[in-house]
């Protein structure tokens, strides 16, 4: 057995993609996503967005788990039967290919080939398993799964816009995911990759999801996103490419504002700290400046006590030129602020009397139309904004932002101007 070849297949299953034709694999993400894939040993789920290439990854590790472990058997499941037929094909074309041809020929001596290929079955010349069964099999969700017994077990999709307008189809498909538990052998592993549609969903069930949406992997040119989100609704383009659920009735805030890369426009506009003090609270910082008819924002988010947060907040005021650091006094008696003014900072310290839901809804809702962001603001920060409702777990920088908001209205900043409907909004 050739171990450089061995190496090559397991170690980087991306440089392997790209040598198979999918040449915009990356190391640092689909790298990573395919070696947890591939050598992992608990379940995982990958939501990542449309157009991220993980339903390209899963196609990769499932050609290279027939080729590198044949003691293994698998089952794929997607939505439809017809989804199910792309990647079975995908697959076979995988190890068909010439590069992956030669590299298992290195491993193996010869190179592992097709023995049997239909539009919902795969097996190698290397399959070693006594029980009959194919190596692959691939089925919708809506066949049977009695009597079936697998080792890996890999979910696509399973989980679609269907699931988000009807609660029969969202119950059908738990029901189909839990059945899956009871048909893995001993030792086995599930792997799911998707995208969220309804809170109810069956991602619900799964393993705690690892989340790549579109501002974190960069696959996608702000151009071409502002594209997709012009040309759909905002519940749409939140669940395809930014993970989230948009609760429609309650939502605040239905779109992510623009960007800008001039950071001279936040240039003596203030800033606002909403201080977390442990547990789940996280500390968010708003920095943000009226210019014309538009208020340009930047915001972090840091899960963390704000004590460990100051250098870091005194750091991108500094960078921004925004002073004075608006600080709440009622949860510490003032003692945060003091500890600001020993750092150099200039503080604003006030007594916060406002119900946080009518600051929001009324000064932050307002302005949100006219927001422009500058590149670099925390995409969390963002997602904790255009996530809000009255209902909303975390409102950190949803009230730090609306907060900074009158705080210039209350420096004589103007009302906003009626704003202009956007491209997407509904």
């Amino acid at each position: 057995m050739n171990r450089e070849a061995l190496a090559l297949l397991a170690g980087h299953p991306a440089a392997v993609g790209r040598l198979c034709g999918f040449t915009r694999l990356t190391d640092g993400l689909h790298g990573v996503w395919l070696r947890q894939m591939l050598l992992g040993h608990e379940d995982m789920t990958l939501l990542a967005h449309r157009g991220s290439y993980k339903t390209t990854c899963l196609s990769l590790a499932m050609a290279l788990t027939l080729a590198l472990l044949p003691e293994k058997n698998l089952l794929f499941l997607r939505k439809t039967d017809g989804d199910v037929r792309e990647v079975i094909a995908q697959t076979a074309s995988l190890l068909r290919h010439p590069a992956l041809r030669e590299l298992t020929a290195r491993v193996w001596g010869e190179p592992v080939t097709l023995v049997r290929a239909t539009e919902d079955t795969l097996v190698t010349s290397v399959y070693l398993t006594p029980r009959g069964a194919p190596q692959l099999r691939g089925q919708g969700i809506g066949g049977s799964l009695t009597g079936k017994h697998t080792d890996l077990i890999f979910t696509d999709d399973i989980v679609n816009l269907t699931d988000r307008l009807s609660e029969a189809e969202r119950t059908r498909t738990r029901t189909v995911y839990q059945e899956l538990q009871n048909i893995r052998n001993r030792g086995g592993r599930l792997i799911n990759t998707g995208t969220p549609w309804h809170p109810e969903d069956a991602i619900s069930l799964m393993p705690a999801p690892q989340r790549f949406d579109c501002y974190q992997t960069g696959l996608i040119p702000p151009e071409e996103l502002r594209r997709l989100r012009a040309a759909m609704s905002p519940s749409l383009f939140a669940a395809n490419y930014e993970l989230r659920h948009i609760a429609e009735r309650d939502a605040l805030f239905t779109f992510t504002p623009p960007t800008t890369e001039d950071a001279g426009r936040l240039r003596d506009g203030i800033a606002h700290v909403d201080a977390g003090y442990g547990g789940s609270d996280c500390t968010a910082l708003t920095c943000g400046r009226f210019d014309g008819e538009r208020l340009y924002l930047y915001g972090r988010l840091w899960h963390a006590h704000v004590s460990d947060c100051l250098e870091e907040i005194a750091a991108a005021c500094g960078r921004l030129l925004c002073g004075p650091l608006w600080m709440e006094t009622n949860g510490d008696k003032g003692y945060l602020a003091r500890e600001a003014r020993r750092m150099g900072l200039a503080v604003h310290p006030y007594a916060e009397r406002m119900n946080k839901q009518i600051k929001i809804s009324t000064y932050l809702r307002a302005w949100w139309p006219l927001v422009t962001l500058l590149e670099g603001t925390d995409p969390e920060w963002v997602r904790q904004i255009v996530g809000y409702t009255p209902q909303a777990e975390h409102d950190d920088a949803a009230d730090s932002a609306a907060s900074l908001v009158r705080g210039l209205r209350l420096g004589g900043a103007p009302p906003p101007a009626p704003p202009r409907k956007r491209g997407g909004e509904e």
